[in-house]
C-alpha cells in the first residue's frame, strides 16, 4: 500500500465520522506544512496559527473530497491559499530568509559544494550565495516563488506541484524555468566567471 493509498483510507474513515483518522492525516502532515508556511510567514506563532486554519478548512472541506488528487496535494493546494489569504488580510510579504540558512537547501548545487569546505573564505562565499539566492528568491512573484518552493525545497513533482497550484503542468514548468533564469541572474556576479553556464544553481 502506497502514501497516496493509505491517506485515501483514513480520508474514507474521516469522511464516515473517525475524527481519529483526521487526527492521524494531522499528525503525518503536520510538519510539512508548517515548513511550506515557513517560507511564506515569518512569526512562527502566525505560521502555526495558519497551519491550524489550514486543517480546520481541509477538515470541513473533506466530505467534498473525491480523491482526484492525491490527498496532500490537496492540503497544501488550501496551506497556500489560507497563507495568501492571511497574507492579504495582514498586508504582509511573503518571505524566504530561512531557504539556506536552515540546512534545507540540499537542492542547491553550490552550497552542497561548499559545505564540505571550512575555510573563511568558503564559508564567505558560502554566506554571499545563501544570501543572494534568498534575496532573489524575496524578490519573486509570489507564483514563481511558489512554484521554486514547491519544488526544491518541497521536492514537489511537477503533476503535484500542478495540482496544488491549480494550474496546468506546462505553467508550471514555465514558472520554475523563469524563476531558476531569475535566480541564475543574480548569481552570476556572486559566483564568478569560472562557474558552469549550463548549472543554474
Amino acid at each position: 500500500m502506497n502514501q497516496r493509498d493509505v491517506d485515501a483510507a483514513l480520508v474514507a474513515r474521516v469522511q464516515r465520522g473517525d475524527k481519529r483518522a483526521f487526527d492521524l492525516l494531522v499528525l503525518k502532515y503536520q510538519r510539512k506544512i508548517m515548513r511550506l508556511l515557513s517560507r511564506m510567514i515569518r512569526d512562527p506563532g502566525d505560521i502555526e496559527d495558519v497551519t491550524q486554519e489550514a486543517f480546520i478548512k481541509a477538515y470541513r472541506a473533506l466530505p467534498q473530497f473525491r480523491g482526484d488528487s492525491a490527498f496532500y496535494t490537496w492540503l497544501y493546494r488550501i496551506a497556500i491559499n489560507t497563507a495568501r489569504n492571511w497574507q492579504a488580510a495582514n498586508n504582509r510579504r511573503p518571505v524566504t530568509s530561512s531557504i539556506i540558512e536552515t540546512g534545507e537547501g540540499e537542492t542547491f548545487d553550490e552550497i552542497d559544494n561548499l559545505t564540505d569546505i571550512s575555510t573563511p573564505e568558503s564559508v564567505l562565499a558560502s554566506r554571499q550565495i545563501a544570501e543572494t539566492v534568498n534575496a532573489a528568491m524575496q524578490s519573486l512573484p509570489e507564483d514563481l516563488r511558489t512554484a521554486i518552493l514547491l519544488r526544491e525545497i518541497e521536492g514537489m513533482s511537477y503533476e503535484d506541484i500542478a495540482e496544488s497550484m491549480g494550474c496546468p503542468i506546462g505553467t508550471v514548468r514555465s514558472r520554475i524555468f523563469r524563476a531558476r533564469e531569475a535566480i541564475a541572474s543574480q548569481l552570476k556576479p556572486v559566483l564568478g566567471d569560472d562557474h558552469d553556464p549550463d548549472r543554474r544553481w
